[in-house]
């Protein structure tokens, strides 16, 4: 999904991130840990409202470990898997698309787990 500027819902203006100090944020964005931004019309990360709801520092809109075993995020894209529930997306993907591509966000997850923990889940 690397790339991918998707409109997507946010259920309210919480989530702000806040970092204990500034050698914490940049941490995260040295090491690409801040793994999803709100971003503007020019697909350009904001701390503007209201592409950016709660105002989080370089539109950091979710955070992922180092080691990519977790991810913690502010926008709900669980709420927007079906083209119908999704908050925007352009007229001529209406025609080609049965699943948004937020789907993508599930199905990662689930090809991460089944290469990393040697189940067959």
């Amino acid at each position: 999904m690397s790339g991918s500027s998707l409109g997507v819902w946010v259920a309210h203006g919480e989530g702000l991130m806040r970092f204990q100090s500034q050698a914490v944020l940049d941490h995260v964005t040295s090491h690409h840990l801040a793994s999803l931004r709100y971003v503007d019309d020019q697909d350009l990360p904001t701390e503007e409202y209201p592409m950016n709801p709660n105002g989080s520092p370089l539109g950091i809109a979710g955070l992922c470990s180092e080691d990519g075993r977790h991810l913690a995020m502010m926008p709900h894209p669980e709420r927007c898997v079906l083209t119908w529930q999704w908050p925007w997306m352009p007229e001529d993907w209406s025609r080609s698309l049965s699943v948004s591509p937020w789907m993508r966000l599930f199905e990662n997850g689930y090809s991460w787990c089944l290469k990393n923990t040697g189940s067959n889940v």
